[in-house]
């Protein structure tokens, strides 16, 4: 059984399954055999037609268009997050920067010397080292609106 392989020639675009069948027949193989089943010649399946193809492009637009609201959605979350610790982690050093520099003015305030100043300036340094020992004593964060330490017999 011999094949003419001119008129698979004569075709401008041959399909696999042609050649297929043409080396089958060309090497007495039937056409189910293992032999053919293994072949690295693959078949060409048969095209989508027209309408097919803008079923398939709709639906996948449709599905493209939720994974990348769901992605933006999703990188909008980790965005937020992200700076919400970047600004938990500024307030706690502006926090931290601002307790050392209220520290150091305390420091400066306690360590005065005022043996040259007006008795008004000495007056008004004694009452800030005051609110420094207040602050320092019972953990406050500002000056106490009671008067109690400010009598001279304590």
């Amino acid at each position: 059984m011999a094949v003419n392989l001119t008129t698979v020639r004569k075709r401008k675009r041959p399909s696999s399954i042609s050649i297929f069948v043409v080396v089958s027949l060309a090497l007495n193989l039937p056409l189910d055999s293992p032999m053919n089943q293994d072949s690295p010649i693959q078949k060409d399946s048969r095209p989508i037609g027209r309408k097919a193809t803008r079923a398939k492009r709709g639906s996948t637009s449709k599905n493209d268009c939720a994974k990348f609201l769901e992605q933006i959605a999703i990188n909008d979350t980790l965005r937020i997050e992200k700076d919400m610790k970047r600004d938990e982690a500024f307030a706690r050093e502006k926090e931290y920067a601002h307790k050392q520099d209220m520290d150091s003015k305390d420091r400066e305030t306690m360590v005065m010397d005022t043996s040259h100043m007006s008795r008004e300036t000495k007056s008004f340094w004694k009452q800030e080292r005051r609110d420094v020992m207040r602050k320092m004593i019972f953990l406050d964060d500002g000056p106490s609106n009671t008067n109690w330490l400010n009598n001279e017999n304590h």
